[in-house]
């Protein structure tokens, strides 16, 4: 047992590892129960093997308050590993949390890096696997079983909301940057999300031990095997924390959801629409930036409003602690455009200022194939730009080429338009084709003519009838965007976007109409003035 040595040279020693490129098997694990201890009195840290489901071994590692006294319990905060990280990833915050009393213990997720198994994507088995560390932490650490709670980044988030359903020891959950609804989060509009699903494909082989489930899911999607289409939804439904909602409900956990306008892996709006289900005590927080990265500076342990608020969480709800973080409006936004908060009482109150249709009345027609350069931009680089430097994608709206890119405009506004929420399109098209697919992109067009990305969302069909009409209904993704005075709004559609995948047979042609029965529109809503 060594006691000297800081906690930061675990972490140094395996980020290095990570840095390095080491396969899992290659990487050293750390001893069983080794400890790890700095010479200021702070919180111990220790590397545990832990007992997960059916048998396999968890590496893990558990943080206890400094001084813990023989007999006295202490709360007990769970927290599952990201997608393809290892089990040093929260140690900054396990750290923060224990010197405030918490016992906390964190590992890799099932199928990753030196933990037993195979990937299992938040599977049964994953949620078995959380109950078996609560179990572990009650029979090995100080902790309190009537005082836990779970948290997570990601792939972490995603299991902690599906563990919350199914063990009702659990107090509270901080979700950061996860899922609820896996179906809208990589196959929204019925569109599969190409680079989001390619890189969770091969972090996984990177990092981890895909078992035979995941890669004939990841064939099958990445291989737009439409016959599967079926069982791969029914696949995606059983890792949805929203399809087990009466469940959570029922436990009566208190959920923290936070969460990036520009994920590009996991969009908000899966997540709002799981808040306005949730009825227990529950929290809902949007910033500028792209996946994990509103909170990726506290897992390095620099101060995080995010973070901030997952602790206060925790104080509340599972320690009890009358912090007031419950008298605050449970909806927290932060605008793409300044730095400032904004509370709500619902999501439904984040557009109250009415919602604001634009006429899309003339019709337009285009050649699929071809991208116009409108797009959605890069996952991760794109929206990370946005959140530091607001420089989202941009195109020159007036040279898009109309015979691949439909666009229509709004007048010059002669105030700011503040929008905020989820903007609307509804069209009608007539395909050449019985399968095809389109994008929707709305731009903040300034004086010159070049437009910023304020949102975008994909729309793909199949089986239409070739020539015949039919009308479309799409949400684009959720925001919150100044558009200044002098500017206007414009929607483009176009067919090709390196984002998704294309469903387009070659040489098919789409028409976007205004019946007069029918009319066209997009609907912006309005931060309330």
């Amino acid at each position: 047992m060594v006691r000297t040595t800081p906690a930061a040279a675990a972490v140094v020693a395996v980020l290095a590892a990570t840095a390095l490129g080491l396969a899992p098997h290659q990487a050293q694990a750390a001893p069983a129960a080794a400890a790890w201890a700095t010479a200021d009195a702070s919180a111990e840290l220790r590397f545990h093997d832990i007992p997960g489901s059916g048998g396999i071994t968890l590496k893990g590692n558990v943080f206890t308050p400094a001084g813990a006294q023989p007999g006295r319990k202490y709360p007990l905060i769970v927290l599952p590993t990201s997608w393809g990280m290892p089990q040093i990833e929260y140690i900054a915050q396990a750290r923060k949390l224990a010197d405030d009393g918490y016992v906390v213990v964190s590992y890799t997720s099932r199928g990753f890096w030196l933990s037993g198994g195979e990937i299992e994507v938040a599977g049964p088995p994953d949620t078995a696997d959380v109950s078996a560390v609560i179990d572990w932490a009650l029979a090995n650490t100080p902790a309190d079983a009537a005082r836990i709670g779970l948290g997570g980044v990601s792939y972490g988030a995603g299991i902690s909301l599906l563990a919350s359903a199914h063990d009702p020891r659990v107090k509270a959950v901080v979700a950061l940057s996860g899922w609820a609804d896996l179906i809208e989060s990589i196959y929204s509009g019925r569109t599969q999300h190409l680079q989001a699903a390619a890189m969770l494909g091969g972090a996984g082989y990177l990092t981890g031990r895909p078992g035979p489930e995941l890669q004939q899911i990841l064939g099958d999607f990445l291989g737009s095997r439409l016959d599967r289409e079926a069982q791969m939804i029914e696949w995606g439904k059983k890792r949805s924390a929203v399809e087990q909602i009466d469940r959570i409900n029922a436990n009566g956990a208190a959920i923290m959801l936070g969460n990036a306008w520009g994920d590009t892996i996991f969009p908000p709006n899966q997540y709002a629409a799981f808040y306005e289900k949730l009825t227990g005590p529950k929290r809902l927080e949007f910033r500028p930036g792209d996946h994990a990265t509103a909170e990726g500076t506290g897992l390095l342990g620099l101060p995080n409003d995010t973070w901030t608020n997952a602790h206060r969480w925790f104080d509340r709800y599972v320690k009890g602690e009358r912090n007031g973080v419950d008298t605050e409006a449970p909806v927290q936004i932060k605008s793409r455009s300044n730095n400032g908060y904004e509370g709500y009482a619902d999501w439904k109150s984040v557009g109250s200022g009415g919602a604001e249709k634009l006429a899309l009345s003339d019709s337009e027609h285009l050649f699929t194939n071809i991208d116009s350069g409108a797009d959605g931009g890069v996952i991760f680089l794109s929206s990370i730009l946005d959140q530091f430097v607001k420089a989202p994608p941009t195109a020159s709206i007036p040279l898009l080429p109309r015979a691949f890119a439909a666009v229509w405009q709004s007048p010059r506004y002669d105030a700011d338009r503040r929008i905020r929420g989820t903007v609307k399109l509804h069209t009608t098209v007539t395909p050449t084709a019985s399968d095809g697919t389109f994008v929707a992109y709305l731009y903040d067009v300034g004086p010159l003519g070049i437009g910023k990305l304020v949102s975008n969302a994909p729309y793909t069909f199949h089986g239409k009838p070739r020539g015949q009409a039919f009308g479309v209904d799409l949400e684009l993704f959720s925001t919150a965007y100044d558009v200044p005075e002098g500017h206007r709004l414009a929607l483009v559609i176009d067919t090709v976007d390196p984002l998704y995948v294309e469903h387009n047979p070659t040489g098919a042609q789409l028409t976007f109409s205004s019946p007069r029965t029918d009319p066209s529109y997009v609907s912006v809503p309005l931060r309330e003035q």
